[in-house]
């Protein structure tokens, strides 16, 4: 078994790659998404990719007995948390909180909107009940467990029809024995209902956030796990003999069954993993600070890396739903290719974020009667005005100019004029996107390398690296299915965590070495579940510290070895840098609380290797392809640009803007000033030049 896949399930299209480990070839293969069933485009956009690798001819295609190992990126759970489209679910709670998931913090969504609603609470009031037990903030039991309400309770949810359960009792996370033992009876009492505990999920403090994240949990849980199960068994009867993995939002991978207790780890299962592969590839090519930036068909998602890590958080809201799990620190706003536009009630050119989706698409498509920003593109010449996709896709081009042409009538402009208004609106909103993962966390985005992917992230990356004044641009061989890739350069990984608010401090290390001390076992139990290794297994700690009297905490790394004096002292002065960065100062002498201890366990994996070769010179003329008119407002208007076949260029290979590269899965424009050089690695490293900055 020679064959590494990795397949990413998009709004739009299906990315598939495969790994020949035998002679280190990379394929790729796009697929429209079949959102009635992703996992129907997965199967068979998996068996054409492997056509595709014996050459087209069914005879000599290469076989799913041949992959040794196959990862998967999904969106299913959040977009089951998105179209309110998840199971039946029960919430069981301590007596006295069954309103807490619906009262949440207290606050308004929008602090000026007096219209505002807070989301719908996934379990409705009559489906959330309340038990006898009481567990005080140190851990002791106050009042014991009462199991006749806990079987009352179950009684009246199955006579309900509920499909899965939360439990989240009062302090759970320092006294899971309650929890437990009502899953017990659960279990009992509901056979096969899908049971969540928030000791389990997600074993911290913050009762809403906890109580949150375990009920999104059970309410997606049956929907990711019948999803898993189906494609599973569909793999399966391929001819597949590996054990599949899915990716997590931490940018780790799991297998399919243990993902299914926990689908809430999955919320940024797709983009996780281009941000992975972004900063393996970039970190080998010299640029290990880098921005990324993976604009796909429906949304664009971005993320920061620094020094080669990526960015990680503790968690996040969606559609006003804290959750809290570890995961890339990624930002999404509705910007994507298949983005509609739209004129507002003030006349305003407005884009996304609804979106054409894969069906019906946008106008150029053939389906799609909306404007959409691929439909600008092909109208302005920067996307291929006659085929996509090597050929694979014929576009129309006239449709696209009759969509664009009736939104140009309701703005009052031309064609053209309203075509670049709609790349100047979408590219506007994801410079507001970038600056909040850089700007407001207290990093400047000149400092950083644009990395763009996805279908259209090279299309508008030039444009936008020119909005936030960044200087470098480094397009990967194969961004459209950069996530794809990414999963074939991911290691698995698991979090472990325990809330223990006390002092960090010399007096308090021995204690502190012990709860670290239980979660090194914690994952060496993982590492060996996981038939990880001894020689590929690493452990990352951290701990989340705050000055006294704060309510937010700080992550910060902590050293190897034993928690002593000198060791806590590097923790705290990280702490105080840290905390200077973030909030321009910090406080010297004052006590600092540890919170949230965390130990990241992390198990190396054989993985898709970098490609490297020697230079074979500046000139690039052997990958022009033709000459096409572009339409550049920098130029006046429609311009004749080069056009280069990129799978023609070679390492050292030279282009000056304008000019238009294309590729089977994405196109990279170069604007006027614009400087192009293929590195060793075959990345696209354009070096950004604004000459109207520059006269400035």
């Amino acid at each position: 078994m020679t064959l590494r896949i990795g397949v990413d399930t998009g709004g739009t299209f299906t990315d598939i790659v495969a790994f020949d480990e035998e002679n280190g070839t990379i394929q790729v293969r796009k697929v429209s998404s079949t959102p009635d069933d992703p996992g129907r485009a997965i199967v068979d956009g998996v068996q054409e990719l492997l056509r595709q690798m014996g050459g087209g001819r069914e005879g000599a295609k290469r076989t799913m007995a041949e992959v040794a190992y196959f990862a998967h990126g999904t969106t299913v759970g959040t977009n089951a948390l998105l179209t309110q489209r998840g199971a039946r679910t029960g919430v069981i709670t301590t007596r006295g909180f069954r309103d807490l998931l619906e009262l949440g913090r207290g606050r308004r969504p929008r602090l000026y909107d007096l219209q505002a609603d807070k989301p719908v609470p996934v379990a409705p009031r009559d489906l959330r009940l309340e038990v006898t037990e009481r567990v005080r903030h140190d851990g002791r039991v106050e009042t014991p467990l009462n199991e006749q309400d806990v079987r009352t309770a179950a009684k009246a949810l199955r006579e309900r029809d509920v499909q899965a359960v939360a439990v989240c009792l009062l302090y759970s996370f320092l006294h899971p024995a309650h929890e437990e033992r009502v899953g017990e009876i659960l279990t009992e009492e509901l056979p096969g209902a899908h049971i969540s505990l928030s000791s389990r999920v997600l074993p911290e403090f913050r009762e809403y956030e906890r109580l949150s994240t375990v009920a999104t949990n059970a309410y997606v849980g049956p929907v990711v796990s019948a999803y898993l199960a189906r494609l599973r068994e569909r793999l399966a009867a391929c001819g597949l003999g590996a054990v599949p993995h899915v990716t997590q939002s931490n940018g780790g991978i799991i297998p399919f069954e243990a993902a299914e207790e926990f689908p809430v780890r999955m919320v940024l299962s797709g983009p996780s993993t281009g941000v992975v592969g972004a900063a393996e590839i970039c970190s080998a090519a010299g640029h290990p600070d880098i921005i990324t930036f993976d604009m796909g068909g429906t949304s664009s998602d971005v993320s920061l890396v620094r020094d080669g890590t990526p960015k990680v958080t503790t968690g996040m809201e969606l559609d006003g739903r804290p959750l809290r799990t570890p995961m890339l620190d990624i930002h999404t706003v509705g910007a994507g290719g298949g983005s509609l536009a739209r004129v507002d009630a003030g006349g305003h050119l407005k884009v996304g974020p609804a979106s054409a989706g894969a069906d019906p698409g946008p106008a150029c498509y053939g389906k799609g009667t909306e404007a959409s920003v691929t439909d600008a593109n092909v109208v302005l010449h920067t996307l291929n005005p006659t085929e996509l996709l090597g050929g694979q896709m014929p576009v129309d081009e006239g449709a696209a100019r009759a969509a664009v042409g009736r939104l140009a009538e309701r703005a009052g402009l031309g064609i053209e004029e309203t075509a670049q208004g709609i790349l100047r609106v979408v590219s506007a909103n994801m410079a507001r996107a970038l600056r909040v993962i850089s700007v407001q966390r207290g990093y400047d985005p000149r400092d950083y390398a644009l990395v763009p992917f996805g279908g259209a992230g090279p299309l508008h990356a030039s444009r936008l690296a020119r909005e936030l004044g960044m200087r470098t641009v480094v397009v990967p061989p194969t961004p459209g299915a950069q996530s794809a890739l990414g999963l074939l350069m991911t290691d698995v990984r698991a979090d472990f965590s325990r809330t223990r608010i006390q002092p960090f401090a010399t007096a308090s290390a021995a204690r502190l070495g012990e709860l670290y001390g239980e979660l090194g076992i914690e994952a060496e139990t993982w590492f060996e579940a996981e038939e990880v290794a001894p020689g590929d297994r690493s452990t990352q700690r951290t701990a989340e510290l705050r000055y006294a009297g704060q309510n937010y905490e700080i992550p910060v790394p902590v050293p190897d070895g034993p928690l002593d004096g000198d060791a806590i002292s590097t923790v705290l002065e990280s702490f105080s840098t840290e905390h200077h960065r973030l909030y321009g100062y910090d406080s010297p002498g004052e006590p600092v609380e540890a919170v949230t201890l965390r130990v990241r366990a992390v198990g190396r994996v054989p993985k898709a290797e970098l490609p490297r070769a020697e230079p074979a010179g500046a000139d690039a003329s052997a990958s022009l392809t033709g000459v096409r008119d572009v339409h550049l407002p920098e130029l006046g208007g429609f311009t004749p640009v080069p056009v280069h076949n990129r799978e023609l260029m070679r390492p050292g290979n030279r282009l000056e803007g304008p000019a238009v590269v294309e590729q089977m899965d994405t196109t990279t424009v170069l604007l006027p000033g614009d400087l192009l050089t293929v590195d060793a690695h075959s990345n696209l490293v354009i070096h950004v030049t604004d000459p109207a900055a520059a006269q400035r």
